[in-house]
């Protein structure tokens, strides 16, 4: 299967006609004939149904339409991204972000690093931690940045740790724990809880909560961060969260430091291979946790 064959194949499904996909794709109608002709041997079928009015898919060819579709668009990409580096000598770098590292660290570190290396294009991919490695092992992503639940250090990666960042208990401002200096965990029985889906320290809480006979009554559930304080806002109950997620100047929030039992997290830099290029940013954000200012509301 060549990409011209896939090329002419979805000029014909855009275009409707062989003559106006010949048309377009500036080739002689037998010519194009031929390669569609070549492209339903290889496959196994026809892929039109040819009338007077124009050419329609069959069955076939409504099957394998999008796969075809999808590998054009990736390859027209791969051939965009080495144009724009061999012309433009930009360097591509792709870093992976697990769903709940907040970007109150992250952004202005990234804007620093725009400033001084104006040839790095970056790109920010947001999933799960298993997802992401699974992309760092496949060459996709050059770093990921991750709060694992044990240091990865038995992993086959080089991690680099950038900083550690407490729980904290977050309720919209005109919540009753405004009035108070701190809280713990049982305090938090007598509330509507909001479960966060994604928190790599879930099954931690909950072996925690069984262990000192708590029972937090989840009265939403949510995978998205987004939602979760949107719901904060809304006074709908109250989460969990790592401190650093919470917007920086938020009026509408409140937080308080959990106590009794205090949990943090540890976010490390994970990559396969060392490049000149992430050095000074994962360096950057290394020190980054340490002039950062949490939300004024917390105590």
């Amino acid at each position: 299967m060549e990409m011209q064959q896939i090329r002419y194949f979805l000029a014909v499904c855009d275009q409707g006609t062989i003559t106006h996909a010949a048309q377009q794709t500036y080739v002689s109608q037998p010519s194009l004939t031929q390669s569609i002709k070549k492209l339903e041997d290889e496959i196994g079928g026809a892929l039109f149904t040819r009338t007077r009015s124009g050419c329609q898919l069959t069955t076939l060819g409504r099957l394998v339409e999008p796969n075809l579709r999808k590998i054009y668009k990736d390859l027209q990409s791969t051939k965009a991204e080495a144009i724009r580096f061999t012309r433009l000598n930009t360097i591509p770098l792709r870093i992976g972000l697990m769903t709940t590292i907040g970007s109150q660290v992250l952004s202005p570190c990234l804007a620093w690093y725009q400033q001084e290396y104006s040839n790095i294009e970056m790109e920010l991919i947001i999933d799960n931690e298993i997802n992401l490695l699974k992309q760092l092992d496949s060459g996709t992503l050059d770093l990921v940045i991750t709060a694992p639940a044990h240091k990865p250090t038995s992993l086959p990666y080089q991690s680099t740790w950038l900083y550690e960042e407490r729980y904290v208990v977050a309720f919209c401002s005109n919540h009753r724990f405004n009035q108070l200096n701190k809280v713990d965990l049982k305090a938090l029985q007598s509330e509507p809880y909001l479960d966060r889906l994604n928190c790599e320290l879930r099954e931690d809480l909950r072996c925690i909560c069984q262990h000192q006979e708590i029972s937090l009554y989840a009265a939403y559930r949510s995978n998205s961060e987004e939602w979760i304080l949107h719901m904060v806002k809304a006074g709908i109950g109250l989460a969990l969260m790592p401190e650093f997620s919470l917007p920086k100047q938020a009026t509408d929030i409140s937080y308080r430091y959990l106590t009794e039992p205090e949990i943090t997290r540890q976010v490390y830099a994970i990559q396969t291979s060392t490049k000149p290029e992430l050095e000074h940013l994962i360096n950057k954000l290394s020190n980054a946790s340490k002039s950062i200012a949490v939300a004024p509301n917390g105590r």
